[in-house]
């Protein structure tokens, strides 16, 4: 495991020797994932960057769970366009007692389809982790979002530790984990070599990389400086040093903030998967152009 001082060294050379590094923990194939936004808007929690907040009038559409049928539907179209894997993704800080058993039968059904289901449902208790992974759950995506010391200037509604409480049930009950991070929020250099270091430590199968989209009337709205094209390339760099088991997944903000040119050598020396089709709140490339740019590259898209 690298220290801190030897992931700042690394992250502060030369872009073309750190790319290189980078690339030789690299896996052989391009993993595609996909998202089902099944719950949208009215979230308790301030988490600054967030659109679905309640704290914050960001106009975006609202509804309550979907039901299973439109779940599996929009599953089955994703794996049609090269996803992987399906994410049913809800807003919240934890999953709704009320809507609970759904999302149960949700992965069944998603399972039952031979589609390899994912949640990203919130802060978990015990009893619901121990559920989930009983339903047949194979992953789930629960962030970081930013480093331990940076994190009461995202969120003061919940902590940090809360998240790792999550993390620690996940692997508890043996399922596997997709855990990651929102860069460009204002965090430091140091900070974002602090979330690797983090990442490392809590060792999950993906780290999804969201680069911050401002919304309109978010704390965030105006950050659109706090991270550079080259910055965003060195610390996808750093965490697949720091992390090599893991596949770095490219997630929210690539069309938005990153341009044809940092994309492919995002591909070509740091990520392993990323996010098609759109994000929660963001639009993102549709499969067919994310499959072009894979195949420009020269590697080899896992097929599903």
């Amino acid at each position: 495991m690298y220290t801190k001082d030897e992931l700042l060294n690394l992250y502060n050379q030369n872009l073309d020797d750190l790319l290189n590094e980078s690339k030789k923990y690299l896996k052989p194939e391009v993993e595609f994932c996909s998202i089902i936004n099944a719950r949208s808007g009215k979230c308790s929690q301030n988490c600054k960057y967030c659109a679905q907040s309640s704290h914050y009038n960001t106009d975006i559409e609202t509804y309550p769970l979907m039901n299973v049928e439109t779940v599996v539907h929009a599953a089955k179209d994703s794996v049609k366009n090269g996803a992987d894997r399906v994410a049913i993704v809800t807003s919240g800080k934890t999953p709704d007692e009320s809507d609970f058993d759904r999302m149960l039968e949700m992965i069944k059904a998603l399972n039952s389809e031979g589609i390899k289901s994912c949640a990203s449902i919130g802060i978990l208790n015990d009893e619901q982790a121990k559920k989930l992974s009983e339903a047949g759950l194979v992953r789930f995506h629960h962030n970081i979002n930013t480093c331990r010391s940076y994190h009461p200037e995202i969120c003061t509604t919940h902590t940090y530790q809360d998240r790792i409480n999550t993390v620690n049930l996940v692997k508890k009950y043996g399922m596997e984990l997709c855990c990651g991070v929102i860069i460009g929020m204002g965090e430091t250099v140091e900070q974002r070599v602090e979330m690797a270091l983090e990442l490392s430590q809590i060792n999950p199968e993906s780290i999804p990389v969201n680069i911050l989209t401002p919304i309109k009337n978010t704390p965030f709205e105006s950050y659109w400086n706090k991270i550079d094209e080259e910055n965003i390339l060195r610390t996808l760099a750093i965490f697949k040093i720091a992390c090599p088991e893991a596949s770095i997944r490219i997630a929210g903000g690539k069309k938005a903030r990153l341009s044809e040119e940092t994309l492919e050598k995002a591909f070509k020396y740091c990520a392993d998967s990323t996010i098609v089709g759109n994000y929660l709140t963001t639009t993102g490339f549709s499969p067919e152009e994310d499959e072009k740019l894979i195949e420009k590259i020269g590697r080899k898209l896992i097929k599903v």
